[in-house]
């Protein structure tokens, strides 16, 4: 069975808990980075919760003071009614009286009758009037209708066995139909002659119930609109106070993008004006000093490219005059002899300081470029043991080279990746102590490394990232074999970081150290790691010193 095509398959990516996690995650960014979300929901929170009080409380008080009043009402018309019932029963004469059962029917219908004509609503129940004597009400029940609601039993205990009026909240089902209405039942205690009889009166609550849901709504309402119009005046101020704050910000990138002449657009006399104003004041200082700067920087460059060029005049004849006394310093006394070397041999290391002092500075005025070309690093890493070879015999150190057969070629600028070997292999011949000198190399998909490693003095580990910085030396009382001006490594490490590359080292005082050179194998590509370890033993015991890229 061929498999579906990728529209129709399933994809748990867009499952509804996934979308919740990316819509949290959006909310919270958001929330972290706007300030006005941030005062506009919590002003909607707070002025929600406040409401949701408020409301309840309001709602509470009318809706208890609306039961409260019906109470009344309705006690002061239970209590008319009783005393109607007690005159009526007053005059029969006693309760073996015939015309007991036919009065207690027609007060109950004059009670009835007249709740109606006052206007009230009993609903589909009124007045009921009934005797306290269950045997008696059983007698009665043929003739008498006693069946009309169902009295809750808790009320009729207390109206049987208290003198006092009682009531309670119910609900009554309806006759016609299965829905049930809510009622105030009040029932008061009738003792005659004729016997003790118990009055009730049914107050629908229906009316009451739709009032204070509409109240309810009412309340709801204006403080939901209450709260959207506090929201809205929270976040339309607080956008007055952010959106000048969001435009100091922006301005502010553009400056720190070099736009240095971006300024901020100042309305009226308030805070925000004055802090406007007060940006405004500080880009244009900064303006300043920064062009300052940049004069200062010219002027050096400047001075630096004349003072170089007016060296080299003298230095050429001074050096032409030290290789005319080197030449014949076979025919001066021992003394004389001596000077003329010293002489040609600090000519030769102050031609080679000015030559690094100009890079330097190249690289300080950020002028220095990358030219690459395709190269074989191989070719590379041999020219440069080429140029080594006569210190390196002199030092009585050998070069070894493990390197791999086929060619690795990398775009790199040629010309300064052999200035960092050749800086590389004279630093470990001089400090090797006459051992020998190991040259690794390893390539992969991406990267390419060569190690340089000695075995003499070494370095701290402590020292791993401060060998590279400039006129930096170990031990200050050692004397430099190869006349070397304390920049050599300086620019080396500039050098590889600007062909993206890493330049480090390692070492243990007494044991050795090691170089490594990474670079990418094509321009401008990003590395993550080497292909060679920079370490004498297991990782795990010799921790790399990695120096940052610039």
């Amino acid at each position: 069975m061929e498999p579906a095509p990728a529209s129709t398959r399933p994809q748990a990516s867009r499952s509804p808990v996934r979308w919740l996690r990316l819509g949290a995650s959006r909310a919270l960014r958001l929330w972290r980075r706007s300030l006005q979300v941030r005062i506009t929901t919590t002003t909607l929170l707070i002025c929600g919760i406040i409401v949701l009080v408020l409301g309840f409380v309001l709602i509470k008080q009318i809706t208890n003071g609306l039961l409260d009043s019906k109470i009344r009402s309705a006690s002061e018309e239970v209590v008319s009614g009783q005393q109607y019932t007690l005159q009526q029963l007053q005059t029969l004469g006693g309760p073996n009286d015939p015309a007991v059962q036919n009065a207690v029917s027609q007060i109950d219908n004059a009670l009835s009758s007249s709740a109606r004509n006052a206007g009230a609503d009993a609903g589909e129940y009124g007045v009921l009037l009934k005797p306290a004597d269950p045997q008696l009400l059983a007698a009665w029940s043929r003739q008498l209708d006693t069946s009309r609601a169902n009295v809750p039993a808790e009320l009729a205990d207390k109206v049987t066995n208290s003198d006092a009026l009682a009531y309670q909240y119910t609900r009554l089902a309806s006759k016609i139909d299965a829905s049930t209405s809510p009622y105030l039942v009040m029932g008061a205690p009738v003792v005659t002659d004729s016997g003790t009889f118990a009055l009730y009166y049914f107050f629908p609550l229906s009316e009451l119930q739709t009032t204070i849901t509409l109240v309810q709504n009412a309340v709801l309402a204006t403080g939901g609109l209450l709260v959207l119009l506090v929201v809205g005046l929270a976040a339309l101020v607080t956008r007055q106070v952010v959106q000048p704050v969001r435009v100091a910000a922006r301005t502010a990138e553009r400056l720190s993008a070099g736009l240095l002449a971006e300024r901020m657009q100042v309305d009226g006399e308030d805070d925000l004006a004055r802090l406007a104003t007060s940006f405004n004041q500080m880009a244009g200082n900064l303006q300043r000093q920064i062009l300052a700067l940049e004069d200062l920087s010219r002027l050096q460059r400047q001075f630096t490219s004349d003072v170089s060029h007016e060296l080299r005049t003298p230095l050429t004849t001074i050096r032409m005059a030290a290789e005319v006394l080197h030449s014949v310093r076979s025919d001066f006394d021992e003394q004389t002899r001596r000077s003329a070397e010293l002489l040609y041999n600090e000519v030769e290391r102050f031609e080679l300081l000015l030559t690094d002092l100009l890079e330097i500075s190249r690289y300080d005025a950020g002028f220095a470029v990358l030219e690459s070309e395709p190269h074989d690093l191989r070719q590379l890493v041999n020219r440069a043991v080429g140029a080594i070879a006569p210190l390196a015999a002199r030092a009585g150190s050998m070069v070894r080279i493990d390197q791999p057969r086929s060619p690795v070629v990398a775009e790199v600028d040629a010309r300064r990746v052999e200035r960092i070997l050749r800086n590389l292999l004279g630093n470990a011949v001089e400090h090797g102590e006459g051992r020998p000198v190991e040259i690794g190399m390893a390539a992969n998909a991406d990267t390419a490394a060569v190690t340089v490693r000695d075995y003499g003095v070494g370095i701290a580990p402590k020292d791993a990232e401060t060998v590279f910085d400039r006129f930096w030396r170990a031990d200050p009382s050692r004397a430099r074999q190869t006349g070397g001006t304390g920049l050599g490594l300086s620019i080396a490490r500039e050098d590889a970081h600007l062909h993206g590359g890493w330049l480090q080292a390692y070492g243990e005082t007494g044991v050795g150290a090691v170089f490594r050179l990474t670079l990418p194998l094509r321009a401008g590509d990003e590395i993550s790691e080497s292909p060679l370890p920079l370490e004498f033993g297991p990782p795990s015991s010799h921790p790399s010193a990695e120096v940052s890229r610039g």
